[in-house]
C-alpha cells in the first residue's frame, strides 16, 4: 500500500512539474527585449532635424536723396537753418547760413541730388519768358554758379550745387529757392552747405549738412 501511494505521489509530482514547463515556454517573456540602438519615434523625428540658424540681420537701406560727405571738410564754423514754405504747385525754400568764422569763406555753395528734381524742381529764380524776351529785366543774378554735375570744379556726379558768393565774418546770407512741385507726396532730402566743394562745420562741431523734410 504505501509503494501504491509513494508511486502515486511521484507520478503527480512529474505531471506537475511537466504542467507547469509547458505553462512556461507557451507565455510571453515578462521583459521583452528593447533594441537600444533605435530610439522611439518621437525622438528620431525631432534628432532628424536640422537646428534652425539664426537670421541674419537686414541691412538698413540708405535714406533715398542722400549724399556721401566730399572727400574734405572745412573747419569754419557756420549755423543753418531751413524753412519750406510749398504746396501742390510749390513754393519757397529758404536757406540762412550765420558765419562763425574768422576768416571770409569765398563762395558758400549749397548742393543736393539731382533726383530730386523727379519730385521738386529747385532754381535760383522762377522760370520767366521775360529774363529772354528782347528788352526784358537785364539778366543780373544773385549766384556765382549753377551746376549739374559732374562739374568742371569738382562737383560731383548726380548732384546740383548752386554758389552764392563770398559770405563774410559775422554775416548773415538769407537765399530763397523757387521751387516748383513735380510729383505729389512729402519728400526728404540731404542740404549740404560748403565752401567751394568742401564740407563746412556747424556750431555744434557736426558736418554742415540738414536733413530737409517738405510735406
Amino acid at each position: 500500500m504505501n509503494r501504491l501511494i509513494r508511486g502515486s505521489l511521484a507520478a503527480l509530482l512529474i505531471a506537475a512539474i511537466s504542467a507547469c514547463g509547458a505553462d512556461e515556454s507557451s507565455s510571453p517573456s515578462a521583459s521583452a527585449s528593447v533594441d537600444a540602438s533605435t530610439p522611439p519615434p518621437s525622438v528620431a523625428a525631432s534628432s532628424s532635424q536640422a537646428p534652425s540658424e539664426p537670421a541674419s540681420p537686414t541691412p538698413t537701406p540708405a535714406p533715398s536723396l542722400s549724399l556721401e560727405p566730399p572727400d574734405e571738410t572745412d573747419p569754419s564754423v557756420v549755423t543753418a537753418t531751413v524753412a519750406s514754405e510749398i504746396g501742390d504747385e510749390g513754393g519757397t525754400l529758404t536757406v540762412t547760413v550765420t558765419s562763425a568764422a574768422e576768416e571770409r569763406i569765398d563762395e558758400l555753395v549749397l548742393r543736393w541730388s539731382t533726383e530730386l528734381n523727379e519730385t521738386l524742381s529747385i532754381a535760383p529764380f522762377t522760370p520767366s519768358e521775360d529774363r529772354i524776351a528782347e528788352g526784358g529785366p537785364p539778366l543780373v543774378q544773385p549766384w556765382t554758379k549753377w551746376v549739374i554735375g559732374p562739374g568742371e570744379k569738382g562737383e560731383p556726379e548726380g548732384t546740383t550745387s548752386i554758389g552764392w558768393g563770398p559770405l563774410f565774418p559775422d554775416a548773415t546770407l538769407t537765399i530763397e529757392l523757387d521751387v516748383i512741385r513735380e510729383a505729389a507726396g512729402p519728400v526728404e532730402f540731404d542740404l549740404q552747405i560748403l565752401a567751394g566743394n568742401d564740407l563746412l562745420t556747424l556750431d555744434d562741431d557736426e558736418p554742415a549738412e540738414l536733413r530737409v523734410e517738405v510735406p
